[in-house]
C-alpha cells in the first residue's frame, strides 16, 4: 500500500522528483533531492569500469614508515648530561 505525506513549506523540495531511501542501521526514512547513496558493491562494480592508475596515490607523505627512535632522545642530547 502507497502512503503520502505532507511537509512543512518549511521543508519544500525544489523540482518534482523527491528520493526516497532507508537507513539500513536506523531504519530512518531519509528523504533527499538526489539519488541515495550508492551501495559499496556498486562501488566497487564502478572501480573497475574506471581506469586508474596502479601508481595512483603511490608516493603520499603517509605511506612512509616512521623513523624509530628513542623518545627522550632529542631531549637527553641536548637539554641534560646523565652521568652514572
Amino acid at each position: 500500500a502507497s502512503q503520502a505525506v505532507r511537509l512543512p513549506s518549511d521543508f519544500r523540495f525544489e523540482g518534482d522528483e523527491v528520493y526516497v531511501t532507508r537507513d539500513d542501521a536506523t531504519g530512518d526514512v531519509v528523504l533527499s533531492n538526489r539519488p541515495g547513496a550508492k551501495t559499496w558493491n556498486e562501488f566497487f562494480e564502478l572501480l573497475h569500469e574506471v581506469d586508474v592508475p596502479a601508481d595512483f596515490m603511490a608516493e603520499r607523505p603517509l605511506n612512509v614508515l616512521p623513523q624509530e627512535r628513542g623518545i627522550f632522545d632529542d631531549e637527553l642530547s641536548t637539554n641534560h648530561k646523565v652521568s652514572r
